[in-house]
């Protein structure tokens, strides 16, 4: 197989001559055998791991989506961080993308609230 896994503003990796590949969803992880059915999958931030002729790789990727067609797998992430350690790379996950997630969740509260008060500011100041 051949595999591509790409960044919202480059490509981080070409691989090619992939024998298998495992990954994370919400679902749990999944594994691809160079003559699977063809699919696509949501992936979440997690270890991402692909075995080649010189031996496994891992990844840390945060959320994106999986398509594998014929002898073609697309990985498009919004980002990853390549390692030899999963440990470590475990960890990076948490720290790095799980936490990104809860400031994003922090910000569109916050910008939430500040939306309904400007439409109730707006309201008030047409009734007037």
């Amino acid at each position: 197989m051949s595999l591509k896994i790409l960044l919202p503003f480059r490509i981080f990796a070409e691989i090619r001559n992939v024998k298998q590949i495992i990954f994370v969803t919400s679902d749990g992880s999944y594994g691809f055998l160079p003559h699977r059915l063809d699919c696509v999958a949501a992936l979440v931030p997690g270890i991402f791991t692909y075995e080649t002729e010189s031996g496994i790789n891992y990844l840390a990727v945060d959320q994106g989506v999986l398509v594998k067609g014929g002898l073609q797998v697309i990985a498009s992430v919004r980002n990853a961080i390549g390692g030899a350690d999963p440990g470590k790379l475990r960890e990076t996950v948490e720290k790095e993308f799980l936490d990104l997630d809860e400031q994003e969740k922090s910000i569109r509260e916050s910008m939430m609230k500040m939306e309904s008060l400007l439409i109730f500011s707006m309201e008030k100041l047409g009734r007037q």
